[in-house]
């Protein structure tokens, strides 16, 4: 069989909005699985239902990926573990670099010690951790400029990784919440909606958290179709991503067969600047047809995601936007192999109106 890939976003089952990715792809007669995230604890048994049914039940999973430590990106991981064998395992763990950032937390003398916490801090990883080393798995660094296969990873940088540990409202000096919450946590309650004229963005000026901005993101270059997988990832992050971007040899701004709209669709990961960086903006007389899929991961029962204003922004860069919330969603190349009852998922509408700031 010639060169093909297969991307499926998972409805990962669950009434919040989580990331499950699963991924095929044959390169020179050579396939390779990779797992990029696992939504909630129940949601490994998706993903084992749907690797085995869709990948024609392999015994071995080459690399699993971990954007970052949330809830929803790591619970159903761990069943992995019992169900395949696992090349790689590539996450972050801050507790790795403890003796590099003691000298950042000045409640702590020990290295053990600020460890320890951070473990407590982490525990999905933590948990992961423990079951590599059990099953003999290596854990790689998915820092920028390491190679998962045929992925790049564009971001974060380990200066910028260690920077945002120190600032996270997890982290031992973690007192308060930050702004980019608190305001999410206030426009949450605001439903009120206003209609703008075509191409108007309304986006709020803070980024979303340290936590979100130490996601992993992951470019490949498959079957002369661009992918980009974008975690929570933040402003701060793909602006760190796009700097890095033409190392790779991807010129920005781009098209993209499949790009993974970041953390649910949230207003606060992107912005007018940022997504002009990666795919530019057309006016609406310009506007002949879609150049890009835009995939964003969300559950039904989640009213809050994806945001009106990020649905709006991806159309205005000849994005069509695909959405989780009623099944999974499936991107391939055009000689992937068929599936019986699979059908091409319908665009979310363009929304007229749009969150208030």
């Amino acid at each position: 069989m010639s060169d093909f890939f297969e991307i499926d976003f998972l409805n990962t089952g669950s009434r919040q909005s989580g990331d499950a990715i699963t991924l095929r792809y044959s390169i020179n007669g050579k396939i390779r699985i990779h797992v990029t995230d696992g939504g909630f604890q129940d949601t490994g048994n998706l993903i084992i239902e749907h690797i085995n049914e869709h990948y024609n039940y392999p015994s071995r999973i080459d690399a699993i990926i971990v954007t970052h430590s949330d809830n929803d990106h790591t619970g159903g991981l761990a069943k992995l573990f019992d169900e395949y064998e696992i090349g790689e395992l590539w996450m972050l763990r801050p507790w790795q670099y403890a003796e590099e950032l003691i000298a950042r937390f000045p409640r702590f003398t020990s290295i053990d010690n600020l460890k320890k916490r951070m473990k407590d801090i982490y525990p999905n990883i933590a948990t992961l951790e423990e079951l590599a080393e059990k099953n003999n798995v290596a854990i790689m660094e998915p820092f920028q400029n390491s190679k998962i296969g045929y992925f790049h990873v564009l971001a974060p940088s380990k200066e910028h990784y260690l920077d945002l540990v120190v600032e996270s409202d997890k982290t031992p000096e973690g007192t308060t919440k930050s702004i980019s919450e608190e305001m999410g946590q206030i426009v949450n309650k605001i439903k009120s909606l206003i209609i703008f004229a075509w191409g108007v963005e309304h986006f709020p000026e803070d980024d979303t958290s340290p936590e979100n901005n130490m996601s992993v993101i992951q470019y490949a270059y498959l079957c002369e179709k661009k992918v980009l997988l974008t975690g929570d990832a933040g402003r701060a992050a793909l602006n760190e991503a796009a700097d890095f971007a033409p190392s790779t040899g991807l010129e920005l701004p781009n098209s993209f067969h499949c790009i993974q709209v970041p953390h649910h669709g949230s207003r606060h990961n992107v912005s007018t600047e940022v997504l002009n960086r990666w795919l530019g903006l057309v006016s609406k007389v310009n506007y002949e047809g879609n150049l890009s899929t835009a995939i964003v991961s969300a559950a039904k029962e989640d009213k809050d995601h994806p945001r009106k204003a990020v649905v709006r922004a991806f159309n205005h860069r000849r994005a069509k936007v695909m959405s989780t919330a009623e099944c999974s969603v499936r991107n391939q190349s055009p000689n992937a192999p068929t599936r019986e009852g699979w059908r091409p998922a319908t665009p979310l509408p363009y929304p007229e109106a749009q969150e208030k700031l």
